[in-house]
């Protein structure tokens, strides 16, 4: 494998470190600029985020552009070595064209156009929004795209949501055309039987509606996809409308955990993936879960392109569109922007830069307060990173090597949340993952988070949670992972559906019976209160003794070659298996029939992480909270130590040979750690 790839740009190849800049909004204070350069400086940040939301400063009549800010800024920028990511204006139009074209405007899933404002709030589809995105974004290349300090195209901010107008249903209609070809095909699919819905003309279809037709789950699964490819479709027009100036400069599109996308489908069109992370800080008594789930985001986007991602935003202290806005406690900055370079960020960047003196972000956390200077506790945490960022460059571009995989698609996560039953209460698919992913977090094992279409054969372990949502094909590729000597780990509600969202006949789970060597009877949901449990059979192969609590979901299975290693312990299936494990070929596929806690989980995963021979970053045992993650560059390891458990801890090292990063300094024996606090080390390269 690739050890160490290029920086993302040529122009800043150390660890970027900056904000989303809006200084179209202080274009009145023209020395905001001047002091906000010295302040830049100072912090150590050498990139910034611009022209986000400037739309209407560019461009305040149609056709009219005014680019003399934006000359100045990027000037200034270059004279004083500090880059830019130049973004695309689409998030937010100015008023003159939602007045002027009112087709531009986004319509609800209840057909009601909306008015102007907020954010994404367009039609990706209508023909005068793309052709006047095409236009501002040509002139911006064509202005910038040479232009010595821009880096590359920040495309647009945080896509998401659908449209519903007539553009959109239309669009829906070819695009279904395309893929099932006749009407006979798309009602065998949808299962519009169901009823009475069969449609008997392409006209009569539409797309989900709250007071229409949203219970043919088929149907919602495609809008889904369409919307996402549509979107998708939309971003390559912007992409394609700057990139003559200048093919050299790579493009990116900050992504966030929003439902109505699948962003995996976007890295085929960028060419470096960027996502923005808030997590509630101080929110729980339990940081570690928090942070190991915050972990789980950067190794999902991480492994999208199997290379370096950007953070693109993160709040240097607080938000202020959360129920609560806690601020970061001391080394808890340091600490959450090194986890994301950990996870193989090459950038930690902030929103915002100066916060802004009016509307729904002036109080949303900024590295330059409302009082405008340096002395401040966040602006002091922040020029702190920096100084580290400098220190620790040589850790840009590296690679992390994983063994171990978890399987998480948004085909699945649509699909389950609209299943309709066992547990309508909460079925906790999200949760159910992260939870899979923590009992690795918190024993230093990197993770790749793939999807079903991804290449399986660099990994020993794969671990599929409630994977419902299941293709023949990817029965066959998980079926051949095990038999080539792969380990498969699946749950409950796994192999239920096909990508049509229609049951699988003959008996669950579907594509994955042979592999598993079991048939799923029944499923019963538990109600919060309810308890079942695991009880380890006697003289197991994991080498498990006693017993777990498990809750929510039990699933009535019976074996067909699979190994009972665990039975339930309580209800009229007390007795039956709960835990199995089936040799398939070289290897083995186990699965949990009913929802385990933490401690099994860590217990499991422990057994397997021996068993299979993963990689750790360290082979030694961390106290809870404490995770370590690795980069390498193939002959070096760079290994981030990190507290998260909310007290001081000491870490004990492997027998290897360590120095810190930073200071050179060796280090044997033990570290210790404050509260929030990291250490980074450095090796000769494991892999």
């Amino acid at each position: 494998m690739t050890h160490k790839f290029e920086p993302i740009s040529n122009k800043l190849p150390v660890l970027m470190h900056g904000a989303d800049y809006n200084p179209d909004q202080w274009l009145q204070s023209p020395e905001v600029l001047k002091e906000d350069i010295r302040l830049m400086k100072l912090a150590g940040c050498n990139v910034m985020a611009i022209g986000i939301f400037a739309w209407a400063a560019l461009e305040p009549a149609e056709g009219t552009f005014i680019f003399e800010w934006m000359d100045q800024l990027l000037d200034t920028f270059a004279e004083n070595s500090i880059y830019a990511w130049l973004s695309t204006p689409s998030g937010a139009r100015p008023a003159w064209m939602s007045e002027r074209y009112p087709e531009v405007r986004r319509v609800g899933a209840n057909r009601v156009r909306n008015l102007h404002g907020l954010r994404h709030n367009h039609c990706f589809t209508s023909p005068v929004y793309r052709e006047k995105t095409g236009i501002i974004n040509n002139k911006l290349a064509e202005r910038y795209g040479q232009h010595p300090a821009v880096i590359g195209w920040h495309i647009s901010n945080e896509f998401g949501g659908d449209c519903h107008c007539a553009y959109c249903q239309d669009a829906f209609r070819q695009w279904l055309q395309k893929k099932y070809i006749t009407l006979e095909a798309l009602n065998a699919a949808w299962w519009t039987s169901f009823w009475a819905h069969t449609y008997t003309d392409w006209q009569q279809v539409e797309s989900p509606a709250p007071h229409g037709e949203y219970m043919v789950h088929g149907q919602n699964l495609d809008w889904h996809r369409f919307v996402t490819d549509q979107t998708i479709d939309f971003c390559k027009h912007e992409i394609d409308a700057v990139r003559g100036a200048n093919p050299f400069l790579p493009v990116t599109t900050n992504m966030h955990m929003i439902d109505s996308l699948d962003y995996r489908k976007f890295a085929d069109i960028l060419d470096v993936i960027s996502w923005d992370a808030y997590p509630t800080w101080h929110e729980q008594q339990n940081a570690s879960q928090l942070g190991a789930s915050i972990a789980f985001n950067h190794d999902l986007y991480r492994s999208f392109k199997k290379k370096p991602f950007l953070l693109m935003e993160s709040t240097p202290s607080l938000t202020n569109w959360q129920s609560v806005s806690k601020l970061k406690q001391p080394g808890m900055h340091r600490l959450s922007s090194l986890q994301a370079v950990a996870h193989g960020s090459d950038s930690v960047q902030y929103f915002q830069w100066r916060k802004s003196r009016g509307s729904s972000e002036k109080f949303h956390g900024a590295v330059v307060d409302h009082a405008g200077h340096e002395h401040t506790r966040v602006f002091k945490d922040v020029a702190e990173l920096g100084q580290t960022l400098s220190n620790i460059s040589e850790v840009v571009g590296t690679t992390t090597h994983a063994d171990t995989a978890i399987l998480f698609d948004w085909e699945n996560r649509w699909a389950v949340k609209d299943a309709q039953g066992p547990r309508n209460m909460g079925i906790h698919y999200e949760e159910t993952v992260l939870a899979h992913h923590q009992a690795f977090w918190e024993q230093g094992v990197p993770v790749d988070v793939i999807g079903a279409e991804d290449d399986l054969s660099a990994y020993k372990l794969i671990v599929a949670p409630m994977l419902y949502l299941c293709r023949e094909e990817t029965g066959r590729k998980l079926e051949k992972f095990v038999e080539q000597g792969g380990t498969l780990v699946t749950t409950y509600w796994s192999g239920i559906v096909n990508e049509h969202d229609l049951c699988h006949l003959g008996g669950f789970p579907g594509p994955l019976r042979k592999t598993l060597g079991i048939w799923a009877e029944e499923i019963e949901g538990l109600y919060d209160h309810d308890r079942n449990g695991l009880s380890m059979s006697p003289d197991n192969q994991l080498g498990l003794t006693g017993t777990f609590e498990s809750h929510e979901i039990c699933e009535m299975i019976h074996t067909e070659g699979a190994e009972v290693l665990g039975i339930y312990t309580d209800s009229f299936y007390a007795g039956q298996p709960a835990l199995t494990v089936n040799r398939l070929g070289q290897g083995k596929a186990y699965h949990m029939a009913t929802r385990l806690k933490a401690d099994f989980l860590q217990a499991f995963y422990s057994k397997l992480i021996e068993q299979t021979g993963v990689v750790r970053a360290m082979n030694t045992d961390l106290p809870q909270g404490v995770t370590a993650q690795v980069r390498t560059d193939g002959a070096s390891d760079y290994v981030f130590i990190m507290n998260f458990s909310g007290r001081a801890e000491r870490v004990s090292l492997d027998d290897r040979s360590y120095t810190h990063l930073e200071s050179n300094e060796t280090v044997q024996g033990v570290i210790d750690l404050p509260i929030n606090g990291i250490s980074i080390l450095k090796r000769s390269a494991a892999y």
